[in-house]
Formats: structure tokens, C-alpha cells, sequence
């Protein structure tokens, strides 16, 4: 006989529903069908349980989260990641299952550093969030000033039969809902792996290439090999993990047109607040007025507010950056 997945019937919520599309990612429960009962003597006979049972046993294959005393999050069952939601029936099953799930999705190695990094990411912009709400862990103190209804627990949630529904099918609605989170999760993982993990390893390479590119600026300008790169959350966390926090104080990159853009680091992620600021007397101005006042040949523009501006070419670009920074040393 072969494999099975047990969770409990009636109303589902995301985590369960996730989780038992997380388990049939992998080689061993492919093809494993999933009972749903709250029958302790019908789930003795699955091979994994999720969601129900009152047991948090991974060498058994129990993953639930409802039980008087359990406090487990990711933090606590592995010290060296920062998260500290406590897990439900999806967060259990990730944090024992996520890399292999992860690494078999993009038919990559376990052992690729590139899956560890792409597992942290997927549960703090993925993950958490359902373990949160399962757990009505409110995502801030005090009421909220509105109500979030298109999240993916909520549209789940409305998968459930109606309370008036003549004739439910409630295994063919969770049928639905695991392939609703699933499909979101598998969109994030190969988003992360095409898309963040690239640009990651391009703002790497020019932190590292940093001093070369922009002479005589230190590492104070990081200049990018491609426009277009979202570069901002990559350069603040790859500072953290290299120990040179606020050392670069301008990124250098093409614009679609060709031009080049030389814009101030954000003291923090979404920060408006600049750590430089192009000059006061630039800002506002364009082109041959530019020019004049700051005594660069090229400029385009510097925005009212100097956290970006414009000029012709890379050499420009650095130039505008370079005075800069001598002006504010």
C-alpha cells in the first residue's frame, strides 16, 4: 500500500493545506492521497499527519501545533535563524522539509549555499505570514485601520464550503486550496531563484569590484554592471554579512535610455533618508544649468530632494558622486 498524508476534515485553513502540498513536492509522498478525519485510529494509519493529533514528533512524522505547550518557531528549532512566529502545520513541515522541497523544485543540490538562502527568504516573506494568522498573531499592536481580505490564508479561507451549501465537497474545495498556496509557494521559490538570487550576486560582485571601478572614491560608490537591478534590500543585507555597514554612500547604474543614474544609499530599507545627499545647489536643476553650477560637463538632472541624479555617461556619473562626497567629507 502506499503512502498517505493525514490532516483533520472540516473547515481547512492555509497552513494544513500548504503543508500537505509541501509533503507531496517530495519523491516519497508524490502520489500519496490525503485523508482528512479527526479519527485518531484512521490517522494511526498515515504515514505523516499534519495539522491534528496533539503531536509535535518529527521522527514520527507529526506535525501539529495545537497542543497545550507548544512554542516552537524557527529560532527555536534552529538557533541561527532570527524568526521568532511560532510555526503551525506549515512552518513545522518547512523547517523539516522546506530545503529538500526547495532544492527538488529547481532541480538543485541540497548542499548549493543558494537553497539556504533562498529557504530564509521564502519563510520571512512567504511562510511567517501564514504561521502568524493560523496563530492570530496580529501583525501589529493595537486595531488596525483596515481589514486585509486578499491575502492567501483569507483566500483559503473562502475555498471552504458555504455554511448553506446543499451539497459540500469539502475534500474537492481542499483539493483547491492546496493547489492555491502551492502554486504561490512554487512562484516564489523559482521567482527567488531567477530573480532576487541574480541581482543578489550581481550587487555582490560590484561591492566586491568597488574599489576599482569608482578610483580615488575608496569603497564609497559601487557602480553596477546591469540597470534595472532592484539593488537597495541586496546592498543594505550584503553589508551586514561582509561587516562594512555604511560604507557605500552612492550606486552608480544605467537607465533604459543609456544614461547613468549616481542615487544615495538609504540609511535603512525603505527609507527616504539618504546617508548622501547630492548637493544642495544642484538639486532641482537639469541639464546646462546643471552643468554650470556644479562644473561637471554632461549632467542631466538632480531631483529636488538630491537622492538621485542623472549625467551622460559612467565617467560623469562618478564625477557628480566624487564631488560629492569631498563636499561632505
Amino acid at each position: 500500500m502506499g503512502r498517505t498524508i493525514g490532516t483533520h476534515n472540516g473547515t481547512f485553513h492555509c497552513d494544513e493545506a500548504l503543508a500537505c502540498f509541501l509533503l507531496k513536492q517530495l519523491p516519497d509522498y508524490k502520489d500519496a492521497p490525503v485523508v482528512r478525519s479527526r479519527d485518531p485510529a484512521v490517522l494511526d494509519t498515515c504515514d505523516v499527519v499534519v495539522d491534528v493529533g496533539g503531536v509535535y514528533d518529527p521522527a514520527k512524522k507529526r506535525y501539529d501545533h495545537h497542543q497545550r505547550g507548544f512554542v516552537e518557531t524557527m529560532h527555536s528549532l534552529d538557533a541561527a535563524k532570527k524568526w521568532t512566529t511560532k510555526l503551525s502545520s506549515a512552518g513545522l513541515v518547512y523547517v523539516h522539509h522546506g530545503r529538500d522541497v526547495i532544492a527538488h523544485t529547481l532541480g538543485w543540490k541540497l548542499s548549493d549555499p543558494s537553497v539556504e538562502a533562498i529557504y530564509d527568504k521564502v519563510y520571512e516573506n512567504f511562510m511567517e505570514e501564514i504561521d502568524a494568522i493560523d496563530n492570530g498573531v496580529n501583525i501589529c499592536d493595537g486595531e488596525p485601520r483596515y481589514r486585509i481580505g486578499t491575502n492567501l490564508s483569507s483566500r483559503v479561507g473562502h475555498l471552504n464550503p458555504p455554511w448553506n451549501e446543499p451539497n459540500p465537497k469539502p475534500d474537492e474545495q481542499f483539493g483547491k486550496a492546496m493547489r492555491l498556496a502551492g502554486e504561490e509557494f512554487l512562484e516564489r521559490v523559482r521567482f527567488y531563484a531567477t530573480s532576487w538570487l541574480p541581482a543578489r550576486d550581481l550587487v555582490l560582485s560590484a561591492l566586491q569590484k568597488r574599489h576599482k571601478m569608482a578610483k580615488g572614491a575608496g569603497s564609497s560608490i559601487v557602480t553596477l554592471s546591469q540597470g534595472g537591478c532592484p539593488w537597495k534590500e541586496h546592498l543594505l543585507a550584503l553589508e551586514e554579512e561582509l561587516d562594512i555597514r555604511g560604507e557605500v554612500k552612492f550606486v552608480l547604474y544605467q537607465d533604459q535610455a543609456g544614461s547613468w543614474r549616481v542615487q544615495g544609499v538609504p540609511r535603512t530599507s525603505g527609507s527616504f533618508e539618504c546617508r548622501v545627499f547630492l548637493p544642495e545647489e544642484w538639486r532641482g536643476l537639469r541639464d546646462e544649468q546643471l552643468c554650470q553650477v556644479a562644473g561637471i560637463e554632461g549632467c542631466i538632472f538632480v531631483h529636488a530632494s538630491g537622492f538621485i541624479g542623472g549625467h551622460q555617461t559612467r565617467e560623469g556619473a562618478t564625477q557628480m558622486a566624487l564631488h560629492t562626497l569631498k563636499a561632505t567629507a
